[in-house]
């Protein structure tokens, strides 16, 4: 019999993920507990730096990192602080100082402080670059105005990861600044959005003079447009690069949805629709398989894209049909009671699903914007018309 042999990186985690079920069983181990051990150990982010919840291996490993707790019953940090893990925290370590990546990325792995993302405004939409809200420099401090929109769990979070325009005379892309911003900070406004499921996990933010520190500054001042690059290329990972078992994920919904009919509503036509999907989500797990496997030490590239926007699209079209087979019952949805909610994962319906997965081809870069992404920067193509990038912000026209 043939023995698959590991590698000395492959080896270690293997061992360091023993030893932390061992000591830490999961079923008798609060889950933020057990998060700190795990980020203790260098296994939250294996390929961050040691000390700061890795070790600095290929990322790769992860994987194997995650299934072995998950088998075991370990908890899921993405699901109490989706953005925090899966967006922010790579920020930080990115462009944060020691002192911040010291402060901050522990009790966000475990789960302690939450973390949102202050990107979208009412007035640039889909023009991350044309944001309007400011901050003025005032001695150590920096005085911040402005309204952002479609913020996933402000209303539960402690930190957030904020881009501002600092320098209103420099071109839109270059006059943006980032911070970190205490979301219980004075002058710091939450206000619930309710979406058509009812729940109301996005909000909208008003800060008025709100004071942050310089010290909360990543990077440098003009650094904001290379900050937020790094946190949407970890986003759309986040969300469209996910490596399910096969045929489980969302079109495990579908095939159980149809295993589940009765025989007389049960059809060829049917069924053919159910197999397209179900080879298209295979395509997909695929894909992120293979982009996983490419993928190097630092931040994913614009790959990233293809399948954030392969997702939002299969997504959409698993819950339609999962509404169709179910028909006039994928018209009960219950309960309108806005709520907010705990987290932004899962939906505990399949009529919730079918409706929360219309802002899947929005939320994180819309599809229009992923298939510019890949168009210009992954083949190569010529890019749309800007009139305004040599052009000072404080001169382009808005609304």
């Amino acid at each position: 019999m043939s023995t698959i042999s590991l590698t000395t990186e492959e080896q270690r985690v293997i061992e360091l993920v023993e030893d932390l079920l061992t000591k830490f069983p999961p079923a008798s181990t609060d889950p933020k507990v057990f998060l700190g051990e795990q980020f203790d150990r260098g296994l939250g982010w294996v390929h961050f730096p040691e000390g700061h919840g890795g070790l600095g291996l290929n990322p790769k490993l992860q994987k194997t990192i995650n299934e072995k707790i998950f088998a075991a019953g370990g908890p899921n940090p993405m699901y109490r602080n989706p953005i925090g893990h899966g967006m922010t925290g790579p920020t930080v370590v990115a462009w944060g100082s020691e002192e911040q990546k010291a402060r901050y990325l522990r009790p966000l792995f475990t789960g302690e402080e939450v973390w949102c993302q202050l990107f979208s405004e009412p007035g640039s939409g889909s023009d991350f670059a044309g944001l309007s809200a400011k901050g003025i420099k005032d001695g150590e401090e920096w005085i911040v105005n402005g309204q952002k929109v479609w913020t996933t769990l402000a209303h539960l979070s402690k930190w957030g990861l904020l881009v501002v325009r600092t320098d209103p005379d420099a071109v839109k892309h270059a006059g943006l600044t980032a911070f970190v911003v205490d979301m219980e900070a004075p002058g710091v406004e939450i206000r619930p959005l309710r979406q058509m499921t009812g729940e109301a996990e996005f909000n909208e933010v008003y800060f008025t003079d709100t004071r942050i520190s310089d010290a909360e500054m990543l990077g440098k001042p003009g650094d904001g447009w290379r900050v937020s690059l790094t946190t949407l290329m970890n986003e759309r990972v986040s969300i469209g690069g996910t490596i399910p078992q096969k045929g489980s994920g969302t079109i495990a919904h579908l095939t159980t949805t149809w295993k589940g009919l009765p025989a007389e509503s049960k059809d060829a036509s049917s069924l053919d629709e159910v197999m397209k999907l179900w080879s298209r989500a295979e395509v997909l797990r695929l894909t992120n398989i293979r982009a996983n496997q490419m993928r190097k030490m630092g931040d994913p590239g614009p790959e990233g894209s293809i399948g954030k926007m392969a997702s939002a699209d299969l997504n959409k079209d698993i819950y339609a049909m999962v509404m169709n087979l179910l028909g006039a019952d994928g018209m009960l949805y219950g309960s309108y009671e806005m709520i907010r909610p705990e987290t932004a994962m899962g939906s505990d319906t399949l009529q919730k699903a079918f409706l929360r997965s219309r802002a899947n081809s929005i939320e994180g870069g819309t599809t229009e914007v992923m298939k510019n992404i890949l168009g210009e920067r992954v083949l190569g193509l010529p890019g749309d018309v800007r009139v305004d990038r040599e052009v000072p912000w404080s001169q382009v026209p808005r609304n």
